[in-house]
């Protein structure tokens, strides 16, 4: 496949380069461009890979300098597609289009899955960003279903969608009865949009009362949140605050702020209920107001890991973080979001996390963390990452030419 960058239809590269009213000094590339001219030349080398297999392999990180594919049912399998979306959306080259189709329809089954909460991510990343650029009706029907099934895991006593089976896996070794892990604020965009997509307000409902108790339950007063909370889902109420990917049980996994962050914003946009829109600015003024938060802004993989400043750094959480901020600059002007994001993006592009092309396993972002209490996915890259770095690229240039 063709490596390029400039293309015969009006792109959003192309509209943000039109908007730029100075010329970058020599020696200096906008960081947006060349955020974009990197994702281009490695995710075609991907794709390249993928189509000589003639199967679909979903890449989901590098391991021991060898890609790491996954199946369908993984919670990460919707980054991959969802990212062929931005790419087309950034580059307006019909070739991300195709291939967003095709490798987005792979992930058609899981709309019946329903022994975790991952879903949401798995589905609205991949055929959310298709039905909401091509229209396709047969995308909503995917949409809606998922939402059942996600539902399914909403219990009604605690106010909560369980995110992990208590008996599955390395979960049901923590005696868990209930788990909710804040990443599951992430799944709630779902089931808003099945609401808008059926007029079934159930969905709405469902996610309104996980957003609300964990509005309640899962953060500190200084407001950073736990990462797991398991809830009693016979009586009701909290049994336990713990972790599962963090340092400590009390520390705050710099990841988990990151979906709290964008969890509420989209909620805030869903409802225009301000306590959310307000525990999102309170997440954002622990973020950024914590004392280990680096320079460039780009977070250790848990604000209170032992050993700062020689602590992995985890890109992944910096470009959600990036993403959210975007977006919450179109909610409030009274703090400077948008240009936090931009200090993000500006180090993301930077040599210093923006992989040069042919390597790292043809990803774009390099160092991030899956998760170091697994050992697992230590100072990687994460379809995941680039997945956000995307959004955040395009949100920004969405921004930028209004």
């Amino acid at each position: 496949m063709k490596k390029t960058l400039f293309f015969a239809g009006l792109s959003l590269l192309s509209l943000f380069s039109c908007m730029k009213n100075t010329k970058h000094q020599a020696g200096q590339i906008d960081p947006v461009q060349k955020g974009i001219e990197t994702a281009t030349q490695q995710i075609g080398r991907q794709v390249e890979i993928i189509e000589d297999s003639g199967k679909f392999l979903n890449p989901r990180t590098v391991y021991n300098g060898v890609i790491e594919y996954i199946p369908a049912d993984d919670w990460t399998s919707g980054f991959f597609p969802g990212t062929m979306w931005y790419m087309y959306e950034l580059t307006n080259d019909n070739k991300w289009k195709d291939l967003g189709i095709k490798y987005t329809e792979t992930l058609d089954s899981i709309k019946y899955l329903k022994w975790h909460h991952d879903v949401g991510f798995m589905i609205y990343c991949s055929y959310g960003n298709a039905y909401r650029l091509t229209g396709n009706p047969a995308y909503k029907d995917v949409i809606i279903e998922t939402a059942k099934s996600l539902s399914s895991r909403f219990r009604p006593v605690a106010g909560v969608i369980q995110s992990w089976d208590e008996d599955r896996g390395w979960q049901g070794t923590r005696g868990w009865m209930c788990p909710v892990i804040i990443d599951n604020m992430m799944n709630l965009e779902l089931l808003f949009e099945a609401t808008k997509l059926s007029g079934d307000s159930t969905y709405r409902k469902i996610a309104i009362s996980h957003a609300d108790t964990t509005l309640a339950h899962h953060f500190r007063p200084d407001n950073s949140c736990y990462h797991v909370v398991d809830y009693d889902k016979i009586k009701g109420g909290v049994r336990s605050r713990q972790t599962a990917q963090g340092y400590a049980d009390e520390s705050s996994w710099a990841r988990g702020q990151a979906w709290a962050l964008y969890g509420y914003t989209v909620c805030y946009r869903e409802t225009k209920d301000k306590k959310y829109l307000e525990q999102a600015q309170k997440v954002y003024d622990f973020i950024f107001n914590n004392k280990n938060m680096p320079e460039d802004l780009v977070p250790y993989w848990d604000f209170d890991a032992p050993h700062i400043p020689n602590e992995p750094r985890d890109a992944s959480a910096a470009a959600v973080i990036a993403s959210a901020l975007y977006e919450l600059s179109t909610y409030d002007n009274s703090k400077e979001y948008k240009k936090t994001a931009d200090q993000i993006i500006e180090s993301l592009s930077s040599p210093a996390y923006l992989a040069i092309v042919g390597t790292n396993g043809n990803f774009v972002l390099m160092h991030s963390v899956g998760s170091i209490p697994h050992h697992s996915e230590i100072d990687v890259p994460l379809n995941y990452a680039d997945y956000y770095y995307l959004e955040a690229l395009t949100r920004k240039i969405n921004l930028e030419k209004k």
